[in-house]
């Protein structure tokens, strides 16, 4: 099966699953596949665009997804990013700080430094992403400015996510400090510790070139890890906030307990009179 028809398949699967309207994120990297957009046009509303040039994505954005009514958000990792993606015409911003899992900023800005800035820099609505866990988590990020959050990590190791079952269970198991950002010379990426991740930093460590590391990384590697529970050879990505976490669970448990955080946290600084 291939990328689009995974996809498809997903939005099909979660469609089937509720009642209700489908709230659907669809990352556009740097290819726009005209026919998947016209195929998901009912089911897809928000597409979520990567750390990319922010005018020439949504460019392309605007002729083939804005004209469908679909909301365009951008990830950023400074302030700097979200004015030009406001200028570019995106709806909304998601402000991604260094905790997260997966490709990260260059500019190694945590989330709690990072939401203040993009809120003072950007008048679009603002989605806080990296290291949010946890429902006291969310009405943190509120508080500074965030009108939402968006949350890969806590997610991926649920039971309904199409991650691996040994990758979800062996970053159940993880500490802090057992994820780190590398890479940097191509797209910096936070990955748990594993024999790959070992030969990237002894790799970086000799001052390897991007080619190399390029090389070194190959195809699909991310695949092999995340979904076939390569727990070695694979790339293993996961956010820190992975470390807060010991058991599996499901969607409905987890959405629960974010909602019972977030009024727990609420109701804390109510009772202090603040």
């Amino acid at each position: 099966m291939g990328f689009f028809d995974k996809i498809k398949a997903g939005l099909k699967k979660t469609r089937d699953s509720i009642t209700g309207q489908i709230n659907s994120m669809l990352h556009a990297f740097t290819k726009i596949d005209e026919e998947l957009f016209e195929e998901l046009e009912e089911l897809l509303v928000m597409a979520d665009v990567g750390m990319n040039t922010a005018t020439e994505i949504c460019d392309t954005l605007r002729a083939r997804v804005k004209e469908r009514g679909i909301t365009v958000a951008h990830v950023v990792s400074s302030s700097k990013f979200a004015m030009k993606c406001e200028e570019a015409g995106v709806d909304a911003i998601v402000a991604e700080g260094f905790e997260a899992g997966g490709h990260n900023g260059r500019e190694e800005t945590t989330t709690l430094c990072l939401i203040p800035a993009v809120r003072e820099a950007t008048t679009l609505p603002l989605i806080a992403a990296g290291g949010i866990g946890t429902g006291e988590a969310i009405f943190a990020l509120m508080a500074l400015g965030a009108e939402g959050v968006q949350m890969g990590t806590r997610f991926a190791l649920t039971d309904e996510s199409s991650a691996s079952d040994i990758f979800k269970e062996y970053c159940l198991r993880l500490n802090e400090g057992d994820t780190k950002l590398l890479l940097k010379k191509l797209a910096p990426t936070r990955l748990v510790t594993n024999s790959f991740r070992d030969r990237v930093e002894a790799a970086e460590g000799r001052g390897a070139s991007a080619e190399e590391l390029r090389e070194l990384l190959g195809r699909g590697r991310a695949k092999k890890g995340i979904f076939e529970g390569d727990l070695e050879e694979g790339e293993l990505e996961i956010g820190q906030v992975a470390a807060l976490f010991r058991r599996r669970q499901s969607v409905d448990e987890v959405m629960k307990e974010l909602l019972e955080g977030y009024r727990r946290a609420s109701d804390k600084i109510r009772s202090a009179g603040l």
